[in-house]
């Protein structure tokens, strides 16, 4: 059984900080591309950052030089450190992950809200 569990998300003042957490278990994580996507309310959901099992990174350009996608494989973990946030920020964040080896094989996350207030 693969589960992905998200934490961290909140409520949280224009240009404050919050960190995202997902933990990953049913996996082998070190062998997997993990990310973290966003869906505010009626909208699509969008890719947020992403994380290659050889920690290469990639941003959307809203994002860049505000958050940080990190993994810790010893802990089966990768988080999202945002800062300066902004309203635009708020939507339900998702972790995802997907294998290195077969792309068919695809996990989400419920879901942590993050609220960003003006």
């Amino acid at each position: 059984q693969v589960q992905l569990v998200e934490s961290g998300g909140g409520l949280v003042q224009t240009g404050g900080s919050l960190r995202l957490s997902c933990a990953a278990s049913g996996i082998i994580f070190g062998i997997t591309k993990m990310a973290w996507y966003r869906q505010a309310p009626g909208k699509q959901r969008e890719l947020v950052a992403s994380i290659t099992s050889r920690y290469d990174t990639n941003y959307a350009d809203s994002v860049k030089g505000r958050f940080t996608i990190s993994r810790d494989n010893a802990k089966n973990t990768v988080y999202l450190q945002m800062n300066s946030m902004k309203p635009e920020d708020t939507a339900v964040y998702y972790c995802n992950a997907r294998s290195a080896l077969n792309s068919d094989y695809t996990y989400w996350g419920r879901g942590t809200q993050v609220t960003v207030s003006s």
